[in-house]
């Protein structure tokens, strides 16, 4: 649905969901951002339901069952819901490659 993907470098963590009009926690409502480092991805697997960047003016995009976008770091954004839906968010965190890579000494 997105052109976005996740780095080659991230791994899974975490997964919220599922949830529908019922459960969804309101924060996701409401503006937020995932902390630097911290990827998502939101998959609807039935219903429909919006999605909100913060900084873009276009509006929601609406995602129906099979959708699923990624969420960069540090991007505002919010869920708009209008109709029965059901959603997960899974949640990656980046590797950091540079503890990885061996010291090397310059003389």
């Amino acid at each position: 649905m997105t052109a976005t993907r996740l780095p080659d470098d991230c791994e899974a963590y975490r997964r919220l969901g599922p949830f529908t009009a019922a459960t969804l926690p309101l924060g996701l409502l409401r503006a937020h951002a995932l902390k630097q480092g911290c990827w998502g991805v939101l998959a609807v697997e039935a219903g429909s339901v919006g999605f909100v960047w913060e900084d873009a003016p276009d509006g929601p995009i609406r995602l129906d069952a099979g959708d699923s976008i990624v969420i960069p770091p540090e991007r505002r954004h919010h869920l708009a819901v209008d109709s029965e839906f059901m959603l997960a968010i899974g949640l990656y965190r980046q590797s950091i490659r540079s503890a990885e890579e061996p010291f090397v000494a310059s003389s």
